[in-house]
This record gives C-alpha cells, structure tokens and sequence, in this order.
C-alpha cells in the first residue's frame, strides 16, 4: 500500500510538472507578455532562514545546561519566538560564504534582536522582500512593471528601458527588467549592505547583484528564482528557488502595515520625558 501511494504522489508530480511546462499564461496589457498582474506571496519560512533548518527554541539562543536556549532578550517570546523547519530555498542547499562571510553571518545570528533589520522596521531589500510573510502587488501595463509590497509599505518601480547605473543606494535597490519569452527577468543593484536574507544572519555587501526571473506556472502561481553575486561576501554565484501563489480571495489587496510606529518606543523611547521602564519587571 504504501508503495502504491509513493507512486501515484510521484505521477502526480511527474503530471504538475509536465502540465506547468506546457502552460501558456493569458497575455497581458498590450498582449505581448503574460500577464503577472495580482497579489502575490510566498508560503514558506525563507524569512528565517534560507538555508534548510531544523525548528529551533527561538532565532536568538545560548547555551543552556543541555543544549542551546532563548537568550533574555528573546526568553519570553516563548513560543511565538520559536523558529519553525524548513527544507530551505537555496539551490544545492548551502551558501557559499567567504569564510570572513561565514564568520560575520555567525556573528549576525548570535546577535540576531540587535542586527536584523526586519526588527527595527527598515525596507526589507531584494530578495527578502519577495518572501517575507506577507504580500506583494504586481501592477504590469504594456510597457512597464511596479511591484508594492504590505511590509513597511516598501516599493520599487522595475525599469523596462535601461536605466542606467544607480544613481545612489538604497534599501530596495535599482531594478531594471526585461522579458525573455514568458519571463520578467529584474537585476537588482545598488542596494545598502545593511539588508539581510532573513533573520538567521545571511548577509552581503553593497556590491551585491541580484538576478530576478518571475515565470507564470499556472493560473495560480509564478516560479521564482533570484540569482545572488557578490564577491566580496560568496565565492561563486548561488540562487534561491520558490513558488509563489496568487491569493485568491475575492477582495485580496495589500493592507497598511506601517510597522515603523511600531518600533518608535523600541528605538526611541528612552529620550521620552518620562521614559517607561525598559527592563522587565
């Protein structure tokens, strides 16, 4: 019996694959290139860690007397601090880090409440953006992509000419997109080297590109890959690989989440005129 069931999951596999191969996505404005427009997110915890990770008792820990424990700042979290598994997102399964790289990934995620970005409510950066647990908004006409995203309110505008080289940088970078057959391919540059990967500490530098390609599956979700060069942090080329699914609620639309007055007591508070007690009692 048993048997019988792992061969018809893997027909069923086989059977997607071949089918999503075939998929031919309605075209879009203008009628050239498919259509991508929708409310968008990915169904998986990249935004812990991109690497494949077993779950864990929270994203910052010492050693504790049998094993490694929450630290203070993360202890009463509790459970909602806790990291879920993840079979990760990376292409062959590890980052290739420098070992400076690796040494200040390690150094990241021991000091995890402190460092990451995503605490204090900064733009989340490209890829990290696309797999943070919340949507995103594709907004495509005939002749140029804008993608919005519910986190912090973050946005970007995806030229379809090019742009040129960024003229600054900034937390989401400079996108420049084109088409290749039924794939919106995006390089991403000029991006700060203060954005992280997820919460476990993978990092960059500010010389960091990255290479987007949205592909349409099915009605119902695009693949993503996002290719990640940066040779003063990885010494080669590495990519991460996932779906992401259309929501299809009957009125699916980005809300407001403006966390930055969420992190107004945490980063400012102690210059309060009466500042509230920040330790616990």
């Amino acid at each position: 019996m048993d048997f019988f069931k792992t061969l018809v999951a893997i027909l069923l596999v086989i059977s997607f694959s071949a089918n999503a191969a075939e998929y031919k996505a309605p075209r879009g404005p203008g009628g050239v290139n498919p259509d991508i427009n929708g409310v968008w997110q990915a169904l998986n915890s990249a935004n812990y860690d991109i690497e494949i990770h077993t779950a864990s008792h929270a994203m910052q820990v010492r050693e504790g007397p049998h094993g490694p424990l929450p630290t203070v700042k993360t202890l009463y979290l509790g459970a909602v601090g806790a990291v879920p598994p993840g079979l990760g997102v990376v292409v062959g399964g590890k980052i290739p880090y420098t070992a400076e790289g690796l040494a200040k990934k390690e150094e990241n995620k021991a000091n995890w409440i402190d460092r990451d970005p995503e605490v204090k409510c900064f733009l989340p950066g490209i890829p990290r953006a696309t797999y943070m647990p919340q949507p995103f908004q594709i907004f495509q006409s005939a002749d140029s992509v804008f993608m919005a995203y519910q986190y912090a309110g973050a946005v970007r505008e995806v030229f379809m000419e090019d742009p040129g080289e960024a003229p600054v940088d900034s937390w989401m970078g400079w996108s420049a997109g084109r088409w290749e057959g039924d794939t919106l391919v995006v390089e991403v540059t000029g991006q700060y080297d203060s954005t992280w990967f997820d919460r476990a500490g993978n990092h960059h530098s500010d010389q960091m590109k990255v290479t987007e390609r949205y592909t349409p599956m099915s009605p119902y979700h695009l693949q993503y890959e996002a290719t990640i060069e940066d040779p003063l942090t990885f010494t080669e080329p590495w990519t991460i690989s996932m779906p992401l699914y259309r929501r299809m609620e009957d009125n699916a639309q980005l809300m407001e989440f403006r966390c930055v007055e969420f992190v107004e007591e945490l980063m400012y508070g102690e210059w309060r005129r009466n500042p509230l007690p920040r330790t616990i009692q």
